[in-house]
């Protein structure tokens, strides 16, 4: 039995594996900035049967990830980094050093494939918007990095307090400057990802399915002209197919 951890920016998600099936079972998420994330994660973990290893998956910075690997193992259960490869699972990176690839748009790719032949466009919203394009073959084309609708909020508002607004509505066009903004940050990520499957398309002779993961997925998906489909934990299927590769 496996345990499964995704530890973002923002949050840290979990599942376990289920060794009969092989879906993820027992699915949870914290945010990691609240006051009571370390004892809210240790009971949860309390709550899961005991597995024989912890697959953590980490873009957080070290200190966060050295703790939440200390709570894996107090429950005497072994925990293991994983970390983006170069090929794998019949997925084959773009990055001339792999390492640069973010662990996250890793897994996601691997999620993506597992799904089907393709061709993909993974668009994932959190702290930062991240898209990535994966053909059939498996071949990774490469992918792009943005702040998320709700970093431009926040960056708006850092450079001008009169832009320090709690969010509005999205509409096309917005009659008060609150709507304005969250229109404005929200259309600029539906418009590069928007942009991005075209370019997807002509690169792949057709249509990729475009995938959307992320916290902010759900607030971006409504201003989307594409069909999409939501995929929220889409790196833990990613993980899920690391350990059947990687025993």
């Amino acid at each position: 039995m496996t345990w499964l951890i995704d530890l973002g920016n923002t949050r840290l998600k979990w599942a376990r594996l289920d060794g009969s099936g092989g879906g993820l079972v027992d699915r949870g998420a914290l945010a990691h900035m609240d006051a009571d994330f370390e004892p809210a994660f240790d009971a949860a973990l309390g709550a899961l049967p005991r597995a024989d290893v912890a697959l953590l998956a980490s873009v957080a910075g070290d200190d966060l990830t050295a703790r939440v690997s200390a709570l894996v193992a107090r429950h005497g259960v072994p925990g293991e980094r994983v970390r983006t490869r170069a090929e794998l699972a019949g997925v084959r990176v773009a990055y001339a050093m792999p390492s640069r690839l973010g662990v996250d748009r890793f897994l996601a790719l691997l999620g993506a494939h597992a799904r089907g032949a393709g061709p993909w466009l993974v668009a994932s919203v959190g702290t930062a918007l991240t898209i990535d394009a994966l053909g059939e073959d498996g071949v990774h084309r490469g992918g792009l990095i943005a702040p998320s609708p709700g970093l431009m909020h926040a960056a708006l508002g850092e450079r001008a307090p009169q832009l320090h607004l709690a969010p509005g509505r999205w509409v096309d066009f917005a009659d008060d400057t609150v709507d304005a903004l969250t229109s404005g940050c929200l259309g600029a990520a539906a418009a590069l990802v928007e942009r991005s499957r075209a370019r997807a398309t002509a690169l792949f002779g057709r249509p990729p399915c475009l995938l959307l993961s992320g916290g902010g997925a759900q607030a971006l998906a409504p201003g989307l002209d594409s069909p999409h489909v939501a995929a929220p934990d889409l790196v833990l299927e990613g993980l899920a197919r690391y350990a059947a590769h990687v025993a």
